[in-house]
């Protein structure tokens, strides 16, 4: 059964005579998480939108599966403080149901919140209520942009640990943008180098070890797996504790 929801094809596409994508070929699949990461600037935002249709590449192609729903979650939305709207009320504008509000902001463990004026949210909160709103059209796709920005480290790894979960109850893809190298490491399947055009891609623990990523990163950049340590790209343990580290992280698009 072919589980193939977006495929590119030699995808490119210039900003005012700038390459911003050179040549892109990926594919996402249904029932994965695939993280795209790369350095300021470096097109991870020109390509989401490409991805969910809201710019034609120059070159290249997108196939999409006939039945593609997506669910989007940008990095912030800005609500009036002077607005009083609800929670609830603000999932409301994605033109559904109390019910189905509800069920979605359950589903991100949030549904004492429903109430709660939105712009009252805490960081995680606000995250978790975007996150409810991306899934209420119960979505084969979900495109995340920085899903976990403004929440602290504990919320991060809980966020990531939700995003799991969300993507095994709704048996969907998953494209996240992040530039949390420490926790992405440990909460996708796939991962993907951007520095205008694919640097390297693969499994967490061998994208971490290619010398193109080393040279957009460091040396210093970590990987986390399932052990009581951690070791460096060159195999040195470096504690004993398992405790995550940040590696050299990137900034936003």
């Amino acid at each position: 059964m072919n589980n193939r929801l977006v495929r590119l094809k030699s995808v490119s596409k210039t900003f005012a005579d700038k390459p911003i994508l050179q040549n892109i070929s990926m594919t996402i699949n249904q029932g994965e998480i695939t993280t795209i990461i790369g350095p300021n600037g470096a097109g991870k935002s020109s390509l989401i939108r490409i991805i969910l249709g809201l710019i034609s590449p120059d070159e290249g192609t997108i196939e999409t599966s006939t039945n593609l729903t997506v669910g989007y979650m940008p990095q912030k939305v800005n609500i009036d403080h002077t607005l009083p709207i609800s929670t609830c009320r603000f999932l409301q504008l994605a033109n559904t149901s109390h019910e189905e509000c509800h069920k979605a902001l359950e589903l991100v463990g949030i549904p004492e919140i429903k109430d709660t004026p939105f712009h009252k949210l805490s960081g995680g909160e606000m995250q978790r209520a975007l996150l409810a709103r991306s899934i209420l059209r119960k979505p084969n796709l979900l495109v995340l942009d920085e899903p976990v920005q403004g929440v602290d480290f504990s919320g991060q790894n809980e966020l990531y640990g939700l995003i799991g979960k969300l993507r095994s109850s709704l048996n969907c893809g998953i494209v996240m943008v992040s530039h949390d190298l420490h926790l992405v490491m440990s909460a996708t399947d796939h991962v993907i180098c951007l520095n205008h055009h694919i640097c390297c891609q693969g499994k967490p623990e061998q994208v971490t070890q290619d010398p193109a990523y080393v040279d957009i990163f460091g040396e210093t950049a970590l990987y986390n797996h399932q052990h009581n340590h951690q070791h460096s790209l060159k195999g040195e343990v470096l504690d004993s504790e398992g405790v995550h580290r940040h590696g050299e992280g990137c900034q936003h698009d």
